[in-house]
């Protein structure tokens, strides 16, 4: 499905393509959690381990946005349901065989911490984020079941683009650990001009996930990217969009100049952590909220109203 030469600039970016239409990559914190070098974001807000984090997409190149400050090379985005698709075990496995054999290289190295590395290798958590939009993946349920059938905790991100598929889960009941949307604009004009949708009704799509969201079963984030001289304006109309979907939890975070995005925005465009903790508090203002928590190596501020139940349970 993806052709042989996009396939390989994704390799050469890091990336193994599972099957037909799904990818891993070894996230940078994995990294430095198996070296002893710190902790993601994820990690300090919600207690995941870092080294034993799959971080995947099952639609690596199916996407309705062609957001500006996506890391994805956006040569090839299909705007349609996956056809054929792969089945939700496979993927699984392929993507922990793939990232089993990445991290094995990294037993050579005198620098990591040898109990992580032998973790890593029985991972406990799949971040369906990596890139493309998963609900254009048509087994998605299913692939969350056999995540979690395996003891395995999930946390799936969508654009929020497809409504209908966002409804679907609520119907069959099946939902991950915490479900995203992403919500990178205020206004309908500046999500046009920095989400660059495929969908001419994308803001009506957009607001009515944000509606759906809040009928979920299970635990669910806002989640913002800030780019400097772009979106962090009008935190009042933020604030409205927050209170539509009323999520647990809002993670503000910067934009961080890596893979394909850097050819749209430059490295000026990443804001510091003090601009986006300031543009957090005025956000938590509008919105009632509060800040819970922040990691300034990462440039992320967590709000929300109440730190109960902000650590996740997850096994050993």
């Amino acid at each position: 499905m993806i052709p042989k030469s996009i396939k390989s600039e994704f390799e050469r970016q890091g990336y193994r393509i599972v099957g037909r239409h799904s990818a891993i990559k070894i996230c940078l914190w994995c990294k430095n959690a198996i070296r002893g070098e710190g902790t993601c974001y994820k990690h300090a807000f919600y207690g995941i381990k870092s080294w034993r984090c799959v971080q995947m997409s099952c639609s690596l190149v199916n996407c309705s946005n062609r957001c500006l400050h996506c890391w994805r090379d956006m040569k090839l985005t299909i705007n349609e349901e996956i056809k054929n698709p792969d089945e939700p075990k496979f993927i699984v496995e392929q993507s922990i065989r793939e990232q089993k054999e990445i991290l094995q290289g990294f037993k050579g190295s005198a620098k990591i911490n040898r109990k992580r590395i032998e973790e890593a290798m029985n991972p406990l958590h799949f971040a369906i984020s990596l890139a493309g939009e998963a609900f254009f993946y048509p087994k998605l349920a299913e692939l969350i079941q056999e995540i979690h059938k395996r003891g395995m905790t999930s946390f799936l991100v969508s654009n929020g683009q497809l409504p209908d598929k966002i409804s679907e889960l609520i119907k069959q009941d099946i939902f991950p650990t915490q479900f995203y949307i992403s919500l990178n604009a205020p206004n309908k004009k500046l999500y046009s001009k920095m989400c660059r949708p495929l969908f001419k009704d994308a803001w009506q799509r957009f607001n009515k996930s944000l509606e759906i969201m809040r009928k979920i079963g299970t635990r669910t984030v806002l989640r913002m990217t800030l780019v400097r001289d772009l979106n962090m304006i009008e935190p009042e109309n933020y604030a409205k969009l927050i209170k539509k979907a009323q999520p647990d939890f809002v993670e503000v975070k910067s934009y961080m100049a890596v893979g394909s995005s850097r050819q749209r925005l430059p490295y000026d465009r990443m804001p510091l952590h003090s601009e986006v903790r300031g543009f957090a508090e005025n956000i938590a203002k509008h919105a009632g909220l509060r800040i819970l928590d922040e990691k300034k190596e990462s440039r992320v501020v967590l709000l929300g109203k109440s730190r109960k139940n902000l650590k996740l349970k997850f096994r050993d």
